[in-house]
Formats: structure tokens, C-alpha cells, sequence
């Protein structure tokens, strides 16, 4: 099934779905059923306990730094409550830094969110701005939570996600006013991700993405980076190779932002909760080294 069989499925079935995902098409090859399978399977309490702070459910990480006065003692009983909080907080600051990026947007626009997760970014994309956000996931899982969400705070005539391939979306060609991707390009290849970018958006729309990147000054991924690679089953890209891929698909970077020291805080301090995956300090250890980047790229389509 090529990506655009795959689009032309699945645009009728969400129709015909009323926002629910119940519809899971047959996907274009073996790796992405691996991640589907990897996403509907995932519950870790990092993602799920800090999104009940506020419900904002994120996948991404924190940027800032962190509020030492909010937590108070560490021997109190409630740190661990307030770490959880302040953990989210600079999740959703991350996020906030991303939809500051995306321009002048207007409430009868659309965004599309690719790799939309449980759709904690859409929805404060819609807060923001008013206009409508689509969401595509290749989890049913993901896409049903995010749905669910939308429905309860009374926003699901806006904000919607579906179960689809970022390679092959069923948006019309040149009617997205902007989009982007928060840590979820490592999953796929760039020259084909920013080719359906480049689709959607139309001309002066704005592209963003925050991501991890391996630093080709550093000569080749580093192991830490290896591990990063094999715990959430992904290819981490290096930073020239975002560059390359956005101007061969007609996005022109207008800024690049290097987000590593405003990121540190949020592991550092995520490595002492209760919440620790064991991949924390590979992170660590990479953005000290300088072999692992965190960036912001912001793009315009020309």
C-alpha cells in the first residue's frame, strides 16, 4: 500500500468515525508497525503521572530552569508531588517555546501536528490560538486518548487526531498555515518527512521542529546516543542532515536555536524522581559531552 492509498483510507474512515481512531490501516512497512506497536503498548508513568498534573498530556521533554522555591524540602512528604509538577511545567514550557515559533496565526487556520502523541501540544495550540489543530499518530492508542481529551474539555470541533502516517497525511496541498514536529522526526527519513511538509504548507507557512540530534562535529554518534537509539527503537538524525533535507523540500530555516542548557535542568532533576526510566543518564552524559544536541529549527515554506 503506498502512502497515498494509505491517506485516501484512512480520510474516510476518521470521517466516518466522528473523531474516534477505531480505524487502524495497514501500514506502509514493517518499522512502522513496530512503532505503532511500541506506542500503543507504552504507559510509563513519566508521561501519564506528570499529564495529570493539569491534563496536558506531553511526550517530549522540559527546557528551563528548574524552580528550586516550588519544591520545597526534599524530605517534605509532598516533593515528590511538587517534583512531578515542576517536571511538567517545563515539559509545557518546551512546548509553549515551540508555538511561540510558528508566527502570526489566525482562528480560521489549520495546523497539523505530526507525531501528535496524546495530543497535549494541540491542545494548547487551540488554547493559543483559537483555529483548528489535526494530529496524526501511528497509534490508535495515542489518537484515542487524545480524542477523548479533546471531547471532555469541549474542543473536539477543533482539535482531532488521527491514525496516519506523517509520510502520507490526507491534508490538501498548500492549506496548512504552519506545523511541525516535536521529538518525533527521529522516527522517520528526513527527505521524505519534509517532503510532506513542504505538501501541506502553504507558501510562507511556518515549519518547527524541536528535536534531539546527534552533533556531526563530534564524528559520528556516540554511544550514548546509541542507547537512545535502541531504547525508544528510533535513528537519531544529525544536525546537518535536518539542514540538507529542509532545503532540499523548500524550507528555509529562519532560526535555529540550540536548546541543550535549557534542557540539562529538566534531566538532572528528572534523574532524582521516582519516575526514572534508565535512560536518563545517557542524556546527561551526551549534552555534556557535546556528541547529542537539542535544537530548535524554525522554517519557512518558500
Amino acid at each position: 500500500m503506498t502512502s497515498t492509498d494509505l491517506s485516501t483510507n484512512l480520510s474516510a474512515d476518521v470521517a466516518a468515525s466522528a473523531g474516534a481512531s477505531v480505524f487502524i490501516p495497514a501500514l506502509a512497512t514493517p518499522y512502522q508497525g513496530d512503532i505503532a506497536r511500541y506506542w500503543d503498548r507504552e504507559a510509563r508513568p513519566v508521561n501519564l503521572r506528570l499529564g495529570d498534573v493539569d491534563g496536558l498530556y506531553h511526550h517530549h521533554y522540559g527546557i528551563g530552569d528548574v524552580d528550586r522555591t516550588a519544591l520545597g524540602d526534599a524530605d517534605d512528604s509532598t516533593y515528590e508531588k511538587k517534583l512531578i509538577a515542576e517536571l511538567h511545567r517545563l515539559e509545557s514550557a518546551q512546548a509553549a517555546l515551540l508555538l511561540d515559533h510558528l508566527g502570526p496565526i489566525e482562528r480560521d487556520d489549520t495546523l497539523v501536528d505530526a507525531g501528535c502523541g496524546r495530543g497535549g501540544s494541540m491542545v494548547m495550540a487551540h488554547q493559543r490560538f483559537g483555529c483548528r489543530v489535526e494530529g496524526v499518530t501511528l497509534s490508535a492508542k495515542q489518537a484515542d486518548f487524545a480524542n477523548q481529551r479533546a471531547r471532555e474539555l469541549g474542543i473536539d470541533g477543533h482539535v482531532r487526531a488521527r491514525v496516519c502516517d506523517m509520510l502520507g497525511t490526507p491534508f490538501e496541498t498548500g492549506r496548512v498555515a504552519a506545523s511541525w514536529n516535536n521529538e518525533s522526526s527521529m522516527y522517520v527519513d528526513l527527505e521524505d518527512l519534509f517532503a510532506e511538509h513542504s505538501r501541506i504548507l502553504a507558501i510562507g507557512g511556518r515549519y518547527v521542529t524541536i528535536t534531539g540530534c546527534w552533533n556531526p562535529r563530534y564524528g559520528q554518534p556516540s554511544k550514548y546516543v546509541s542507547q537512545i537509539n535502541a531504547h525508544f527503537e528510533c535513528n537519531i538524525h544529525s544536525r546537518r542532515e535536518y539542514l540538507r533535507a529542509m532545503a532540499d523540500n523548500r524550507l528555509v530555516p529562519q532560526a535555529v536555536i540550540d536548546l541543550t542548557p535549557a534542557t540539562l535542568p529538566y534531566w538532572e532533576l528528572r534523574a532524582t524522581s521516582s519516575l526514572v526510566t534508565g535512560i536518563e543518564e545517557a542524556f546527561i552524559n551526551s549534552y555534556k559531552d557535546g556528541s547529542f544536541q537539542y535544537l530548535l529549527i524554525a522554517a519557512d515554506r518558500i
